[in-house]
């Protein structure tokens, strides 16, 4: 053939947008033929075939897009499959305009999945192959199975079953009414109701406290009459919320269901849809389509297990002679001329160090240095528990100058801490470690000299092998052959009693003493030595003291370590209910007996409870030393069993997927979450698919090189990929929420450092119903996250004791590096703009004590005052307590906000736990909460002499704390676990002492109640500070460039 240009070559080497006619051949034996943009993808076409193919025959033949690949004949004359589908058409560039369409078999789908996997999780799953680990591989091919057989098991439930899956009941901390309604004692509210594929409505009178069944009933008999119909079963049906994937079915009162109960608080008829079973089965069906597919093709090509050699192994507990290790050398270590080097290593059970630190010898500064050194530690080979974790510092020293006679020799201090890192001493399989390992460091903080070693700190190596630096160690052959710590049941057959004796009364008063001391956290030798004693006292009459038990048991001490894990103690210790539970996931904590006693207590949560704890659970992932845990297994199951709490599951791991110690780990729990909920991955992938065009969004209004204005912002939005990517999504803020369509001539960007996106959506489904969401870039949502959450902690607590404050905490989510979403509050002001809307400059507007209330009356009528004051009072006490509490800093009259309802609430929470803004070392909060004049002058209805008002409101604040104080200990356990986090202001115990003050823990009700009094009238009395500081705030905003 003669050289020159065949084909479609000279097509898809012009520039531009042209359109190009393609044929399609369908394997239903369909042609199709129609004009594609050189632009579009490979999935838009795949759409397109799909939309054109509806009118043809046996459209009714072709399955889900997703089990087809579209192939062709490439510019090499090769057949290609077009896997992955994000690429233009013009990238492809097919020889001939002909695509032909084929069914996924057998690993076509799984290396679909695989992609889809990849993509949604952030990492190619090819990373976790190439890491040659064999814990890798073993976890992986266990929770495979693990997470497909929970998969498998759903689609076989009941219709009711499976709902309890897909769409958990959103349900009230109780089932009271809202205190509007119990004020006007209101039997019967007003309900509308409509059947699917039908316009007909009903309005329904119902009993608030009577069940959705009863409703469903009302519903059938109404129709019934006016269609004159046979009766049908209320049970074939359920409930669905108009617009929403949110459904109100089961033994519940109807206004105990979140939608249902906000219908009342605010004045509106609920509207509901009854859906027939049928429809139910038919999404059931579908998900069940969409998983056999992949696990059949999965079943052909899985191999079967290898068998299992047999090998000679030893008992640990054989070997008394001491544990030691050989510290090789080390590699790309980057430190100054002049120093030497030093490794320090510790061996730590949890937060407990077994023996002496060890030191090696000072070599000088390279880049690889040679110790080629034994260090030897002060414990016995038999006395390792199982959790041992050798912990390495790499510092440098400043070398010894002559010093004068007389001079007291000085104990050498490390001047320049470089690197630490931790590795156990067992391997995932109990097996004591042995051979060479090459330790990739993390780079020490440098003017943190306190503690050299981070026994707190991951057990991974740094996966920056190229740039970190690295230690050489040397674990030793102790025996020719394998030894292995004793499993748990051979412990139990050692148990003994041991030094168990009766105790005296005086000894028995001493251990009430210690038991009932909250904040008892050291102990003396004797107070150690008598808790040993009693521990058996200590489990029949104290349980939930079990965490000051391990504290002080010596787990270098073999026998002490047989006497906690024997079966007469945890395995005969009551289960704690979860608010003591939770504290034994810290790190301090970390033997496997513990914490699978932990999970055990932990599997009595709601689902509801569960999600109240679910960051925390997320958090505590990182103290643990194996990838295959009791923790991870527990979080899957429950992930699976409600698609809710896997949705939060997914974004709280997927958020932080970008952090080194921990991307490995939470890049294999979301792997396999994906693989037990094929469904889900489609909707998980919409979402993020729509977050990485709000990224895009927010760079181009952030980084763009000339200013950039909200008409631009929406032009850009107006392209047809944006309004594609940001229409038809579940929020990830709530997914039950539908994101119908974006309102592009809505959407805005804020005039705040970072400009965050304002975006709206409406649903059509739902007349007038508006969805607003904030979209930051460049902020670390995680502390507002935490704080939120404890508001919603609180306020459940609260409504669960018949208070009700009408608290606002709006939704709050990270989705990634310095990226999240924030709920939108609607119908809302800050106090700032009312003050300065209301003030003729900034000066004076913060002094304007009218500025509220008459704010409050402009968009609250006579008839309506009074409740928009009511609500004010119940919010504001709330917030004061809460503030109060968390120790919440930098508040200002910016970001305190009203809705026009009343309700008064607080956002951007930048410093908590008494982080106080500081300014020319002064500190610029000098109040313990907000509590301004103008906030009592709406609380007094504008009457200086209305007392009786404040006194409530007063009431309402003791109350809550009160009850706060109560549940002190699952606040203290929740912060704990979030020193994981790495937070700024929450990285210690010292930390969270300012919550432990603020509590009043190990104080009587009288004793704390009298402290909240004093900061009440202080924060009263101190107020005018707070007016200066909202003046100065206010002068310097009106000031900025």
């Amino acid at each position: 053939m003669p050289p020159g240009k065949y084909g479609m070559q000279e097509e898809w080497e012009k520039e531009g947008d042209q359109a190009i006619n393609m044929d399609f051949l369908l394997p239903t034996g369909i042609f199709l033929k129609f004009p594609v943009s050189r632009n579009d993808t490979i999935k838009n076409i795949k759409k397109m075939v799909w939309k054109n193919a509806r009118s043809e025959a046996l459209f009714c033949g072709l399955g889900d897009p997703d089990g087809y690949v579209f192939t062709c004949i490439n510019e090499t004359a090769e057949r290609e499959e077009l896997e992955e589908e994000s690429r233009r058409i013009s990238d492809v560039r097919p020889f001939m305009c002909v695509l032909r369409l084929v069914a996924r078999e057998g690993d076509r789908v799984e290396k679909l999945t695989n992609a889809q996997i990849s993509l949604l999780i952030g990492k190619g799953l090819h990373e976790f192959e190439a890491q040659k680990n064999d814990e890798v591989n073993e976890f992986r091919t266990k929770m495979r199975v693990f997470c497909e057989e929970k998969a498998q098991d759903r689609q076989s439930l009941p219709w009711q079953k499976w709902m309890e899956y897909s769409f958990p009941c959103e349900l009230e901390p109780c089932c009271s009414l809202p205190q509007s309604l119990k004020s006007k004692n209101i039997k019967k509210i007003f309900i509308n109701v409509k059947f699917e594929a039908s316009d007909e409505s009903f309005m329904l009178q119902q009993d608030p406290h009577d069940q959705p069944l009863a409703l469903m009933k009302s519903a059938l008999k109404k129709k019934a009459t006016v269609f004159r119909l046979m009766r049908q079963e209320p049970e074939d049906y359920t409930l669905q919320v108009n617009g929403r994937w949110d459904f109100i079915y089961g033994k519940h009162p109807l206004c105990q269901f979140k939608y249902i109960f906000s219908c009342l608080r605010n004045g509106q008829n609920p509207h509901l849809t009854m859906v027939h079973y049928s429809t139910i089965t038919k999404y059931q069906e579908e998900q069940g389509r969409m998983c056999s597919q992949v696990y059949k093709s999965r079943s052909l090509s899985r191999p079967p297990p290898l068998p299992l050699k047999k090998q000679n192994t030893s008992s640990l507990w054989s070997i008394n002679e001491p544990f030691h290790i050989h510290l090789v050398q080390g590699k790309r270590v980057n430190a100054d001329e002049g120093m030497k080097l030093v490794v320090q290593a510790g061996l730590f059970h949890g937060s407990e160090l077994l023996c002496k630190v060890v030191t090696s010898s000072e070599v000088t500064v390279s880049s690889e240095p040679l110790w080629n050194q034994k260090l030897e530690f002060d414990i016995n080979v038999a006395d390792l528990p199982r959790m041992s974790r050798l912990c390495f510092a790499l510092y440098g020293v400043i070398e010894k100058t002559k010093k004068p006679r007389g001079t007291k020799k000085k104990n050498k201090k490390a001047d320049c801490p470089i690197a630490w890192v931790n590795t156990m001493v067992f391997d995932y399989k109990d097996q004591l470690k042995t051979g060479e390992f090459h330790l990739s460091t993390w780079p020490s903080v440098p003017d943190d000299k306190s503690d050299l070693l981070n026994p707190m700190g991951t057990v991974e190596k740094n996966p920056n092998v190229d740039s970190a630096a690295e230690l050489l160690i040397h674990f030793p052959n102790i025996r020719p052959h394998p030894l292995y710590y004793p499993p748990l049941e051979k412990i139990c057959d050692m148990e003994r009693n041991g030094d168990l004796s009766l105790a005296n009364k005086e000894e028995y008063f001493k251990l009430k003493e210690i038991m009932d001391n909250k904040n008892y956290t050291e102990f003396f030798e004797d107070e150690k030595e008598l808790l040993w004693k009693l521990r058996t006292e200590v489990r029949d009459h104290y349980p939930e003291s079990l965490s000051k038990l391990l504290l002080i048991t010596k787990w270098n001490k073999r026998e002490d370590v047989v006497q906690v894990r024997m079966v007469n103690l945890l395995r005969n210790w009551p289960d704690l209910p979860a608010i003591h539970a939770l504290e034994l996931l810290d790190y301090s904590f970390p033997d496997p007996a513990v914490r699978s006693f932990t999970i055990r207590c932990l599997r009595k949560l709601s689902d509801d409870e569960l999600l109240h704890y679910l960051i925390q659970l997320v958090q505590v992932l990182k103290y643990e030393s194996y990838l295959d845990c009791d923790l991870t297994t527990f979080l899957l199951e429950r992930a699976l069993s409600n698609r809710r709490i896997g949705h939060f599951l997914f974004w709280h791991l997927r958020s932080e997927t970008h952090v080194a110690s921990v991307g490995l780990r939470f890049g294999l729990i979301l792997e396999a979450y994906c693989r037990g909920n094929i469904h889900h991955i489609k909707l998980l992938t919409k979402q993020n698919e729509a977050l990485g065009k709000m990224k895009a969004l927010s760079d181009f209004v952030k980084l763009g090189s000339q200013k950039v204005t909200a008409e631009d912002l929406k032009q850009c939005i107006r392209q047809e990929s944006y309004l594609e990517a940001l229409s038809d999504l579940l929020s990830p803020l709530n997914p039950s929420i539908i994101l119908s369509e974006i309102c592009t001539d809505r959407c805005r960007f804020m005039d705040s450092k970072m400009k965050p996106l304002w975006l709206m959506f409406k649903n059509p489904a739902v007349e007038g119903d508006m969805v607003g969401i904030i979209f930051k870039n460049g902020d670390d949502l995680r502390q507002d996250m935490l704080t939120l959450q404890m508001i919603q902690l609180m306020e459940n607590l609260w409504k669960k004791e018949g208070l009700d404050l009408r608290m606002i905490p709006y939704g709050c989510l990270s989705t990634g590096n310095k990226m999240g979403l924030i709920e939108v509050v609607k119908n809302s002001d800050t106090i700032a703009n009312i003050q300065r809307n209301s003030s003729n400059s900034a000066a004076t507007a913060a002094f304007n004590k009218d500025a509220l209330l008459n704010w409050l009356k402009s968009k609250n009528p006579e008839d309506k005052l009074d409740q928009a004051i009511e609500e004010f009072t119940l919010s504001c006490a709330g917030y004061c307590v809460a503030t109060y509490v968390l120790g919440i800093g930098d508040r200002h009259n910016d970001n305190i906000m009203i809705r026009e309802t009343g309700q008064l609430f607080h956002i951007d929470f930048g410093h908590f736990l008494g982080n106080f803004k500081r300014k020319l070392g002064i500190n610029r909060e000098r109040v313990p909460f907000i509590l301004t004049y103008d906030f009592v002058h709406v609380i007094q209805q504008g009457r200086t002499n209305n007392s009786e008002k404040f006194e409530r409101f007063r009431e309402y604040c003791e109350r809550a704390y009160k009850i706060l104080c109560r549940n002190g200990t699952l606040f203290v356990n929740l912060f704990a676990m979030m020193k994981a986090a790495g937070l700024p202001e929450l990285t210690s115990f010292k930390d969270i002492q300012y919550l432990k003050d603020s509590l009043a823990l190990g104080k009587t009700e009288d004793e704390a109640l009298k402290n909240f009094k004093v900061k009440f009238n202080e924060a009263l009395r101190e107020s005018w500070k707070t007016k200066v500081n909202w003046m100065m705030h206010s002068l310097a905003k009106d000031n900025r460039p």
